[in-house]
């Protein structure tokens, strides 16, 4: 491969720090060595450690081989056997026995020492991507951390023969956090929004891709599918990947140009994708530095010090085990108080001032979604750390805060963003038909439906109110109340949505009107963010959430926590902040037919039905921009009454989500719209549309 990274560069200190550094890392590495064949704190704590210490010694052999030059050197065989040692104790088949695994720690150590020491040893496996990207006093903090928690238990043993306090090492934790906030904090805004941060790009652009070793250099878990999936890009011809690339790079320049925002005055943007896409990656690198912008391709954050997400940005491999992942989501449980919050928002204030010129030059990222993956029934432990209700409050208030800091620096009206999705060979042996089937999805003629979705429009703005009402299984029975028109000359209700920032084509959407808007949405199975729900249903009372439930689990209770903590993102309610009428008909057939429609992301399955967000509104943050459709009408239908308190309480105005949950059209009895006179506009009846105007939409029903 021609490509090596050159880590000295990339995060270079000064002689003096560097050598502390060296001399750092190499004091802990030898108390580690030796961690590995003591006993000194009884059986089941020194085989804790033990594990840990083997562990850390894998990632200093990984270290030495990646700066001693061993990807030139290695054959695909050797980096795969290595990916997967790394990665080992995690995957499916081990992770009953894991340390790793909550079950497992509060087995061995019982129940608050177990999730102590569980949190430790999912934090010490976030040296793996540190080691790769040559971080290396990211690794030392974290081999410290384990050398004092280590000389806590030996010193406790040899003093009073027993462990200590688990509480002492908790707070031996808290304040690793809390000491290497502005650290974290200086990585992180560094890593999005500042060009030094090349290390995805580079490999990307100086890697010959059909070496497929160059996936293991990321330093992610790269499973076989990974593998599937780069080698079919390569196999692709070169307009195909051209297509691909122009779909999703014109979707980004389009999307700052028909909201009038300034394109010209940004220097970079921000890349998320799933590993594999690299070939179309680089083509698309390609189209925006042609008009002077450039990737920043961050790593998607993985250390709980960086808070990771279930749903990732930035780059990522595979999940290793989305168990294991779903298991440490509420880590922060660990340290997470009002001291920390201030602490936090004090560095990553200070990260964003000393990067401030990198963010205002920052346009917004540009997202690849997959999907096609296997599905993921999570399993809720009641080992695994948890947020407590004061702890709920107060994360809601740091996103809050968090997100009006960062509005600081990024300014919401001059941003922009894309989305596109492929699937996945995860997906099984439909893969190329489906991977093609999304292009030619991707790709649709927007002008036509464009035309038809205005008519729909037209429609609606003489409606007071809209009427959704399920069929079959579904028992939705909603009432949207619509945004009143003054001069219906000159404003609509309903944007116009082709394809720019959400690619494919396919909806027209407005802000609802929430009081008025009430009933049950109700959907027997849905995808959202990864996580599949079953008889998800959601009742509203002047548009405020006013009772949810699943049927996910065993009890009630549990069932309400996973759509409090995964849909509310732990609100106490959430507006209706969307309501939308998908038109794709094209893609919901092709799920149909496929039988891929559970799998579908969101992006492409809220242009298969009506759906109706949780959360801001499409337009949050930028309600006061004035916004056309192409028939030149000003979209008015922009906020609510939750989004008003803007000018007077921003704090209560926003809640830092949108989630979309589309009823299929096969579970939709009748979309109509209800004027002031009392006259129904039926847009949908019995899944298909019978607007005049719109019967198009019926032909790929039809085929």
């Amino acid at each position: 491969m021609a490509y090596i990274y050159d880590r000295r560069k990339a995060y270079a200190l000064d002689e003096e720090d560097r050598e502390l550094v060296s001399e750092r890392y190499g004091l802990a590495m030898d108390r580690i060595r030796e961690m590995n064949q003591e006993e000194l704190c009884g059986e089941k704590f020194s085989k804790f450690f033990a594990s840990q210490a083997k562990f850390v010694c894998m990632v200093d052999e990984t270290l030495t081989f990646i700066e001693n030059g061993g990807f030139e050197k290695a054959d695909i065989a050797e980096l795969q056997k290595q990916n997967k040692a790394l990665y080992a104790d995690v995957l499916p088949d081990n992770y009953a026995s894991s340390f790793v695994n909550p079950d497992v720690a509060k087995k061995e150590f019982g129940e608050e020492m177990g999730k102590v020491l569980c949190f430790l040893a999912y934090e010490m496996r976030s040296i793996i991507p540190f080691a790769y990207e040559g971080r290396v006093e990211e690794i030392v903090i974290r081999l410290e951390l384990l050398c004092e928690i280590y000389a806590a238990f030996t010193y406790a043993y040899e003093e009073l023969d027993e462990a200590p306090k688990a509480a002492d090492v908790r707070d031996t934790i808290y304040w690793f956090v809390s000491d290497y906030a502005e650290m974290a904090a200086e990585r992180v805004i560094a890593e999005k929004y500042d060009l030094s941060n090349q290390f995805a790009t580079d490999i990307i652009m100086n890697s010959d891709l059909n070496d497929l070793r160059y996936l293991y250099r990321f330093g992610e878990y790269i499973s076989e599918s990974d593998v599937k999936m780069a080698k079919y890009l390569n196999s692709l011809p070169e307009e195909t990947i051209k297509l691909m690339a122009d779909t999703y790079t014109e979707g980004y320049r389009i999307g700052f140009e028909v909201t009038g925002k300034d394109l010209s005055i940004k220097k970079t943007y921000g890349v998320y994708a799933k590993l594999g896409f690299e070939r179309m990656l680089r083509c698309a690198f390609e189209n925006l530095k042609k008009i002077n912008l450039d990737a920043v391709f961050a790593r998607n954050p993985y250390s709980q010090v960086d808070f990771p997400a279930i749903y990732p940005n930035g780059f990522y491999g595979s999940s290793a085990n989305r168990q294991f992942e779903f298991d440490h989501k509420d880590d922060k449980a660990l340290f997470f108080d009002r001291n920390y919050v201030t602490r936090r928002l004090e560095a990553y204030e200070g990260a964003f001032k000393n990067h401030k010129a990198d963010c205002k030059g920052y346009a917004g990222p540009a997202v690849v979604e997959t999907f096609g993956e296997a599905d993921f029934d999570p399993v809720k432990k009641d080992s695994a750390l948890k947020l407590s209700d004061e702890q709920n409050k107060l994360w809601v208030e740091y996103r809050t805060k968090m997100g009006e800091l960062q509005r600081q620096y990024i300014i919401e009206e001059e941003r922009s963003f894309t989305i596109i999705a492929f699937p996945v060979p995860e997906v099984g042996d439909i893969f190329e038909e489906l991977f093609n089937e999304t292009i030619r999805i991707n790709t649709l003629d927007y002008m036509k439906y464009r035309q038809v979705q205005q008519t729909l429009i037209d429609a609606l703005d003489k409606c007071d109110f809209c009427e959704i009402k399920g069929m079959g299984v579904n028992r939705t029975d909603l009432k949207i109340n619509l945004w009143k028109l003054n001069n219906p000359e000159k404003e609509t209700i309903f944007e116009n949505c082709v394809a720019d920032v959400n690619i494919p084509v396919g909806e027209v959407f407005t802000s609802p009107v929430l009081e008025g808007t009430e009933g049950k949405l109700h959907v027997s199975k849905v995808f959202l963010n990864g996580l599949e729900y079953k008889d998800l249903e959601i009742d509203f009372k002047d548009g405020m959430i006013a009772g949810y439930n699943c049927k996910n689990f065993a009890s009630e209770k549990e069932n309400k926590e996973f759509v409090e903590e995964n849909i509310l993102f732990r609100h106490a309610s959430l507006p209706i902040g969307e309501f939308a009428i998908g038109t794709n008909t094209t893609a919901y057939t092709v799920a149909r037919k496929l039988n891929v429609e559970a799998k579908l992301p969101i992006l492409i399955a809220e242009k298969t039905g009506p759906h109706f967000a949780v959360g801001d509104t499409c337009y949050s943050h930028t309600e006061d921009m004035t916004v056309f459709n192409p028939d030149g009408k000003e979209i008015v239908a922009k906020t609510n009454s939750c989004a008003e308190k803007r000018h007077t309480n921003p704090a209560e105005a926003y809640f830092n989500c949108h989630t979309d949950i589309t009823i299929p059209y096969d579970e939709l009895g009748e979309l109509a719209g209800v004027t002031k006179e009392g006259t129904r506009i039926v847009i949908i009846k019995d899944g298909r549309f019978v607007l005049p105007g719109s019967e198009m939409l019926n032909d790929a029903f039809d085929e």
